[in-house]
């Protein structure tokens, strides 16, 4: 058959690698591990011998030790951590292929060293290759998937941490961290594609260690997601007893024996599943008490109290899947955990941005204050600089204000000033180009206007002060307002020369008589009188 044409190497495809004349590994099983596999399962043969098809068999759920799989002459042993001991076709298991002759009756055994916990059985599944391989992979799949969005969140964190720097986050990458190690050593990937913790023939160590590390934190996190702190504000020794009693557990495992071993594990579940009682009872608790921030903590409880009850009942699904349902939940209560955390950061930013609001708004009147106000300014200087706009000031100082308080009272002042600065804003375009600057005095930006439009602006803005009076409607009382214009001269003015001026200028207005607006520019003549 004639090909249509030959792809050229680097042009039309990449090709990476070489021929090798290496042997595939072949690995006898260690004579040691073989010692303690207590546990041994023969997969019989159909009733009439196989089929004489292949048959691929998958072991899951064995947590330490090496898995041998045998049939005839044919043998392997595996090792969850470290993928390099496996058949390359299986991922998450411990798995082989075999083709037995047609109308044979020989089993395939399989056998493992005995569980640390009676409950932990593992799981053989036996099958077509592909089915049995796709099982197998999308359990790693599920398996890494966990672990990445773990990574995940405690990236999210670190970058929370940087904007809000509030060592809650950092405390959660711990966490996330803890999580992630746990994870790995429980499902097997801590070996692949090649070890990188050095578990070896530890994993039963590592696990119990892990997992004693992972309940230290994931206990008091339930309690203050459910709500204990809240109710018990005095329960945070407690909460550090059971931490760093974990903790200290934890750091113990690697002296101990297999037999102390055991016990500690069966303990650390105990620990679980009353931890879990517990933090129910508050989550359940804190919610009857119309405490909101509770049902997050029961939404992650909700997949451990899944597991305690589907272990009850001895549910064939959870015996099946136990790592990856555990990883699942894990990883459940890690999102959880980031969304109270990400509403903390919520009401962190609510309290700064209140705390900022009081400390850069004007009580009475609502306005911003002299310090937000002046840098208010500066911005608006700067971008007139650089975009080579125009910009005009007025600075408003209302007419005899000493006077109003003295005859009408400081309540009725009051009044006034709030009654001013309602005007004032709905004369100018932004709440916030008007600025109270202290007592009686306002400041009126006008960024974009020249010297005529901001002069008929200014006029503007005086006749909706003098329009206050009729407004509050007090006998005898006149509200008018000098106001001093001055407009930016690029290259001569700075903020204090532009502020300078314009409250010149509202000066020269009090001398004229009051009730005007004063151009900056416009020159004073000499025998104009003060007015006072």
């Amino acid at each position: 058959m004639a090909l249509a044409g030959t792809a050229q190497v680097d042009r039309d495809v990449l090709l990476l690698g070489a021929a090798t004349d290496e042997q595939a590994p072949q690995r006898a099983c260690p004579a040691d591990a073989l010692a303690r596999h207590q546990q041994v399962l023969a997969v019989a043969a159909p009733a009439e011998g196989w089929s004489g098809a292949p048959q691929a068999v998958d072991v899951f759920g064995v947590l330490t030790g090496e898995v041998r799989i045998s049939h005839g002459d044919r043998r392997i042993c595996g090792n969850m951590h470290d993928a390099r001991t496996r058949d390359s076709r299986f991922r998450a298991g411990v798995g082989m292929v075999v083709v037995p002759k047609a109308g044979e009756r020989e089993p395939i055994v399989v056998s493992w060293a005995t569980p640390l916990k009676p409950g932990w059985i593992p799981t053989v599944r036996l099958g077509a290759p592909s089915p049995v391989q796709q099982n197998d992979t999308a359990r790693l799949l599920v398996r890494a998937a966990c672990i990445a969005v773990v990574i995940a969140l405690g990236l999210s964190a670190l970058m929370g941490y940087v904007t809000a720097k509030d060592r809650s986050f950092l405390i959660y990458v711990a966490v996330c961290l803890v999580f992630v190690l746990w994870q790995a050593v429980l499902g097997g990937l801590s070996g692949y594609p090649e070890p990188w913790l050095p578990v070896h023939d530890r994993a039963s160590w590592w696990l119990v260690a892990l997992s004693a590390f992972a309940l230290a934190m994931l206990l008091p996190i339930l309690w203050r997601l459910n709500g204990g702190d809240r109710l018990w504000p005095g329960s945070r020794m407690g909460q550090q007893a059971v931490l760093w009693g974990l903790v200290a557990v934890g750091l113990c495992v690697p002296w101990m024996g297999l037999s102390a071993l055991a016990v500690v594990a069966a303990a650390l579940e105990y620990v679980y599943v009353l931890g879990c009682v517990v933090c129910l009872g508050v989550g359940l608790w804190a919610l009857s008490r119309r405490d909101g921030y509770a049902l997050a903590g029961l939404l992650a409880l909700a997949p451990w109290w899944i597991m305690i009850i589907a272990d009850a009942l001895d549910a064939r699904w959870l015996t099946a899947y136990r790592i990856e349902v555990l990883q699942l939940s894990a990883t459940w209560f890690l999102m959880m955990s980031a969304y109270a955390l990400n509403l903390r950061l919520g009401r962190l930013r609510q309290q700064r941005d209140a705390m900022r609001q009081l400390a850069e708004t004007d009580a009475l009147t609502g306005l911003p204050n002299r310090r937000a106000g002046l840098g208010l300014l500066a911005r608006h200087m700067d971008r007139a600089a650089q975009e080579q706009q125009p910009l005009a000031i007025g600075f408003l100082d209302i007419d005899l204000f000493k006077d109003i308080n003295d005859q009408f009272g400081h309540e009725t002042g009051d009044q006034v000033l709030v009654a001013v600065a309602r005007a004032l804003r709905g004369a100018v375009r932004s709440q916030d180009d008007v600025i109270r600057m202290g007592g009686e005095e306002f400041l009126v930006l006008l960024p974009g206007a020249g010297h005529a439009a901001a002069l008929a602006r200014l006029e503007n803005v005086r006749q909706q002060v003098a329009s206050v009076s009729a407004a509050l409607g007090i006998a005898g009382l006149a509200v008018t307002a000098s106001i001093g214009l001055a407009v930016l001269r690029p290259g001569r003015d700075d903020l204090a020369g532009l502020l300078r001026r314009a409250d010149h200028a509202m000066y020269r207005a009090k001398r004229a008589g009051r009730n005007q607006v004063c151009d900056a520019e416009q020159p004073l003549r000499a025998d104009t009188p003060l007015a006072v």
